[in-house]
């Protein structure tokens, strides 16, 4: 038998923990990936919060809209007028939601004040640091409101900082709350 004389090169010695160096940089990508991952969710779980204030924005607003023609009458002396007021003085110095209507008939007047004592109440609550009015702009016989609701929704880019009532930024934390309104115009004929 003729043995080969080559020299065989010895593959342990030189590649000695290249396995671990493969397993810590697999390890490293991963997380980087489920970081990324956890950032994507945490940022759609905002914007979904957001969406969810604007469909109620709406919803409060047609809410209010619907109470506004069918009290007719009282839509047309201009009873639910509201100035610009805040959920927080609103809940600060409101008195018990009424609840005389529910129960039993009520005269025009007293059903707008009892629709705007509910309506005001659902804002305040539901909405963060809310804001609304309700202005009539053509009173008579064609009865014409402007519904107007304001919130502050949080947002964690926004980097300016402003106190100011009318800017677009909210005034919690800093500037990390950003200023959204939605108005909404009932006609109702008499």
């Amino acid at each position: 038998m003729i043995r080969s004389n080559l020299i065989r090169p010895q593959a342990r010695n030189t590649q000695r923990g290249f396995s671990m160096i493969e397993v810590l940089v697999t390890l490293l990508i991963i997380s980087l990936a489920l970081l990324g991952t956890a950032g994507l969710q945490a940022y759609s779980m905002r914007l979904n919060q957001g969406g969810q204030f604007r469909s109620l924005a709406v919803f409060l607003a047609a809410d209010l809209a619907e109470r506004i023609e069918a009290n007719k009458s009282s839509a047309g002396a201009g009873y639910y007028v509201v100035p610009s007021t805040s959920g927080a003085d609103f809940l600060a110095g409101a008195p018990a939601v009424s609840t005389a209507c529910v129960t039993a008939a009520c005269p025009a007047a007293a059903l707008a004040s009892f629709d705007l004592s509910q309506w005001q109440n659902a804002v305040a609550t539901t909405l963060p640091q809310s804001s609304w009015s309700v202005a009539q702009v053509v009173a008579g016989n064609q009865s014409t409101y402007t519904i107007t609701i304001s919130w502050v929704d949080r947002r964690a880019d926004t980097t300016h900082a402003a106190t100011d009532a009318n800017s677009q930024f909210g005034s919690n934390a800093a500037g990390t709350g950003e200023k959204f309104s939605y108005t909404a115009t009932r006609t109702v004929f008499n």
